[in-house]
């Protein structure tokens, strides 16, 4: 989990950066952002507990030991348009998910299954699948 807060005065950047003009970007920043600076505080909670917490935001996704998979119905243009967009977000991630057709539904496997646990990766390519899934449908 984290949380933005507020740095204290005393640990703001100072004089870091000059633009062109001499001004100083850090208190550029500070001014745009009326004197505060930001920072992000993570918990210690562990990698695990936060794709668990990612998988409960994908609906649809079931979990099955070190993959997670969907089930999608949709025809057979969409699962062509679905199968593309995919494939340049895989190919991106460096991740190559199982994407078949059977009657009137696509299956799609994300996910090592030969024991290696879900990586922050695999769980971002089930969300962007869910994305394009969407724009597939919509249109």
């Amino acid at each position: 989990m984290w949380a933005w807060t507020p740095l204290p005065s005393d640990d703001r950047l100072e004089g870091t950066d000059k633009a062109r003009d001499g001004d100083d970007l850090a208190t550029s920043r500070q001014r745009r952002l009326g004197g505060a600076v930001m920072r992000v505080l993570f918990n210690s909670r562990s990698k695990h507990d936060y794709l668990s917490d990612a998988l409960t935001l994908l609906s649809g996704w079931t979990r099955e030991g070190e993959q997670i998979r969907r089930t999608l119905v949709i025809d057979d243009t969409q699962h062509a348009a679905l199968t593309e967009r995919v494939k340049v977000v895989a190919d991106a991630l460096h991740l190559r998910p199982e994407i078949s057709r059977r009657s009137d539904s696509t299956q799609i496997r994300v996910g090592h299954g030969n024991g290696e646990p879900l990586t922050e990766g695999e769980v971002l390519l089930a969300a962007r699948i869910e994305d394009a899934y969407r724009a597939v449908t919509e249109s």
